[in-house]
């Protein structure tokens, strides 16, 4: 399992980096299934940074790049159903998200050390 860990104070020509946070519910799902898709995930999706799940429920932080935050959020709140094929993602809906621009994620919380395997852990 790889999550990648980019450090977000670059910004490539007008793209900035924006800290999202995606939760997604529905029908329970075995823990291992939800797991495995989102190991599946972490290899699809550059910059996740950690995941939490449950049987019903997970939560997803990543950096996010994009010229602002509207288009951020376009671009996350469309993420899980992007990936739901190619990661066969639980069939789960989007039912909350967060996007936070670099100065504020870190105001709030302070940038840490992601180990290389990163995290995807239970509730």
């Amino acid at each position: 399992m790889v999550l990648r860990s980019v450090p977000p104070d670059a910004t490539v020509g007008s793209q900035r980096m924006w800290h999202v946070t995606l939760t997604v519910a529905g029908n329970e799902r075995p823990t291992s299934d939800v797991f495995d898709a989102l190991t599946r995930l972490s290899h699809l999706h550059p910059f996740l940074l950690e995941a939490r799940y449950g049987t019903s429920r997970a939560e997803l932080r990543y950096w996010e790049e994009a010229e602002d935050m509207a288009a951020a959020t376009a671009v996350a709140s469309r993420m899980w159903r992007a990936h739901e094929r190619s990661a066969d993602l639980p069939n789960w809906d989007v039912v909350g998200l967060q996007v936070l621009d670099r100065q504020t994620y870190l105001q709030r919380e302070p940038l840490r050390a992601v180990p290389e395997a990163g995290w995807i852990a239970p509730f």
